[in-house]
């Protein structure tokens, strides 16, 4: 399985800052000592034209150009450098290679990603670019290119706050079906309406996550009816674990597991190719959110091989 990176591309942050930066480098590492079966690929950085697929192209002129004023910088919660703004192409441009390896292979990754709070004109809660966003336009105008067809997309957004921009970039886009579940009293305090969104009290455990999950899961196939999307991106958040200091339910590591392999099941038995993003963690152990992460790409290449397996019949379903 092909999974990219941009974790060379750090930006500096003050001492005390509460973003687990480092994260990205040690999950690479991780990656690469313990998961023979991922190949870890650079990731390219995205161009101005595709970023403006979902952004307003003054913001996005803004943040390659070092003009955010300190309001939006405080918004999303780093200072403006010419290394903040590489890293975020770096990121976007992740999920756009994975998408289209998953496209091409069926499951794929990005090693960092899932910035779903930025929205079409801002930036917000360590978000500036919305990496889904983009990939997710981009996809579909490739696949018109080549395909003369509509390709539906889905997102599947797991990080334990709700995925507000991604709803407000695609709230009147019916090609795009946008599924959150996240805490009910956590940040964004002000949410957007996502085609779907479940809810979950302080406090959520094991039991309770699951079978709100396969409950939504059941009403996004029932939503779509016979007409099945193309392409999915997949949020795997860790911040839902319960040593998550920003996460307020109370997963344990073997919870998101399984969490992860019901939701990689449900796509491979409906042969629906996946771009997977880390999204969010910040535990209170750092190598712990690492952990749960590398869980989760390990269960991805899993389902990757057994893609493989099946790839000759599954890829005859053509994604409209």
């Amino acid at each position: 399985m092909r999974a990219y990176t941009s974790d060379h591309f750090v930006l500096p942050l003050p001492d005390g800052h509460r973003f687990p930066m480092p994260k990205y480098r040690l999950l690479r590492e991780r990656v690469a000592a313990e998961l023979p079966d991922i190949r870890l690929e650079e990731a390219p950085a995205a161009t101005d034209g595709e970023l403006a697929l979902a952004h307003e192209p003054v913001y996005v002129s803004a943040v390659a150009e070092g003009l955010l004023s300190p309001a939006a910088q405080r918004e999303i919660g780093f200072p403006w450098t010419p290394r903040m703004a590489e890293r975020a192409r770096r990121s976007v441009g992740a999920t756009i290679a994975a998408a289209r390896t998953a496209l091409a292979e069926g499951v794929s990754a990005n090693l960092a990603g899932g910035t779903h709070h930025a929205s079409a004109d801002k930036g917000s809660g360590y978000c500036v670019f919305n990496d889904v966003a983009v990939a997710a336009r981009l996809m579909q105008a490739e696949w018109h290119r080549s395909h003369r067809a509509l390709l539906r997309v889905l997102v599947v957004d797991l990080d334990v706050h709700q995925g507000n921009g991604t709803a407000a970039i695609f709230a009147d886009d019916p090609t795009v079906f946008t599924f959150s579940m996240h805490g009910e009293r956590n940040f964004p305090f002000r949410k957007a309406a996502s085609d779907l969104d479940v809810e979950l009290p302080d406090g959520c455990g094991d039991g309770d996550y699951l079978a709100a999950l396969d409950n939504a899961l059941a009403e996004v196939w029932r939503r779509h009816g016979g007409l099945l999307p193309g392409l999915v991106f997949y949020l795997a958040g860790a911040d839902p674990h319960e040593n998550d200091r920003l996460g307020r339910l109370k997963l344990s590591a073997s919870g998101l597991a399984e969490r992860d392999r019901r939701v990689l099941a449900a796509l491979r038995e409906r042969g629906l190719p996946v771009a997977l993003s880390m999204a969010g963690g910040y535990g209170r152990d750092i190598q712990e959110t690492v952990a749960i992460q590398a869980r989760t790409l390990s269960l991805a290449a899993e389902s990757w091989q057994a893609w493989q397996r099946h790839q000759p019949a599954a890829m005859e379903q053509s994604p409209v």
